[in-house]
Order: C-alpha cells, then structure tokens, then sequence
C-alpha cells in the first residue's frame, strides 16, 4: 500500500466527487455497458447483507435497497464522497465508513452475503491485500461482483475515428495524470492486466463464475454512432469493450 499514493488519490476525489454524482452506479456497470437488468449477475438480495467497495455516491446502495437488501454498507476513499452517500440514502439505515479499500477499519468478518465494486477496485494500491479482505467479509457462498475498465481499453487510441492500439499492456505499473475531469486534481491510477485480476481472486480463494467484455447496452442500439476521440465514446464501445465484470464466489 502506497500511502503517499493514496493520499494524493483522496484529495483529488474530494475535489471532483461532484462530477460523480450518481455516475458508475447500479443498474450501470460502466460506460456505455450492459446493465444489471440486462446480465442479471446478482442473486436475489432480498434481506441480503451487502457491502460496496468504493461506494461513491451512494446510488448502488440505493439501487440494491430498493431491490429489497436488508443491511447496506459502504467504503469509500473520499469524504466528499461519503457526505454524498449519506445524502443519497437518507432515511435508509447505512453503514458507511470513509477509508482506504485496503484498510481494515472493523467491517464485520464472515458477514455479508454479497460484496460489489462498480468501477472502483482497480484503484487499489495493492490488490492482492483488498482481495484478501474482501474474501474475509464475506460468509461462505457469497458473491462478489465488480466491475473496471477492461485493462486493454486504455490502450485504444481514437484519431479522427480511426482506432489504434498505443503503449504496452505488458508493462504492469501506475500511470499519473496531472488532471481530472478537467481539474487540477492529479491522479495515480495502477496499470493491471486482465490476468492478474483473475490470478489473484484466484489466489484470494475465490472461485469465478463469470468474466464479462461487455457489449454495448440495448439503450445505445440504436443510437447514431459518436464518432469522437474522447476515452469513452459509442464508436469506440462498439468495437471494444469499455468494461470487464467479473463474479466470484466465497466457498463452502
């Protein structure tokens, strides 16, 4: 865990927490993604325990509340963030908790029934350390599901429409930018590959039940193509996926 890392990640999502509101949220798994009433990867939750990693706004949690979850709870990095969530769901009995993902800040053990990150996970510092919690949360036979940008999308390029593949995906590191969502508010974001996603639920003692490359959400079939060099944009999400969602569950 890279505390300098995470500190600078913290301050950056308190400036641009409001650019998040109810965004990469449930139903929605990612850009331009099929959503969870079209996968269907969550079992009932009704009076289910859940927790969500990098809960953001809330609305996951609201999501899930509405589909009759019985326990609501929530990590997040930002407290601006939090205050949000908290906003979010009043009303509703949530227990949310301002930390790191890869800090272990009491959350019950052997606990919830299902565990789900909407495009949050791959800002881990060290994922094999969050994983490991993550299992620890859960009772046996829970399900954790989560969802990222697919590890070769930041590869693709757009220029003019014309799509090219830049940089090496076999170089596993941290790239920084200087910016986000048009702020000055740097971010360091690590670099995994698909694989090493896989490899360390595995090692965590997971088991996968499903990897998603989603396709391009029904709400967009018949949209006209947006033809832009933007990071995400429809042209690029119907030649490449934009997200990878994986489910694993906890064992007997």
């Amino acid at each position: 865990m890279r505390i300098e890392m995470l500190e600078q990640n913290k301050k950056s999502w308190n400036k641009v927490a409001h650019h998040f509101n109810g965004k990469d949220a449930l139903p929605s798994y990612g850009p331009y993604t099929q959503t969870e009433e079209e996968l269907r990867l969550f079992d009932d939750v009704e009076d289910k325990k859940v927790l969500d990693i990098g809960c953001g706004s809330g609305h996951s949690l609201r999501y899930l509340a509405e589909k009759g979850a019985g326990e609501l709870w929530g990590v997040d990095l930002s407290s601006a963030q939090i205050d949000t969530a908290k906003r979010t769901l009043e009303g509703l009995n949530a227990n949310l908790h301002c930390a790191p993902m890869e800090v272990d800040v009491g959350i019950p053990k052997d606990y919830f029934d299902v565990v789900c990150s909407i495009y949050a996970i791959g800002w881990t510092t060290d994922l094999p350390t969050t994983y490991n919690m993550i299992h620890s949360y859960m009772k046996p036979g829970g399900s954790f599901i989560f969802s990222w940008d697919h590890p070769l999308y930041p590869f693709l390029k757009s220029e003019n429409g014309t799509l090219t593949f830049a940089g090496s995906y076999q170089d596993e590191g941290t790239t920084t930018y200087r910016h986000f969502k048009g702020e000055d508010a740097p971010v360091s974001i690590p670099n995994r590959k698909l694989a090493t996603y896989v490899n360390e639920l595995i090692k965590a003692g997971f088991v996968i039940e499903s990897i998603v490359e989603s396709d391009v959400s029904a709400a967009f079939d018949s949209d006209d193509e947006d033809v832009s060099d933007r990071y995400y944009s429809l042209h690029k999400a119907k030649r490449f996926p934009t997200t990878m969602i994986i489910k694993a569950r906890k064992p007997f």
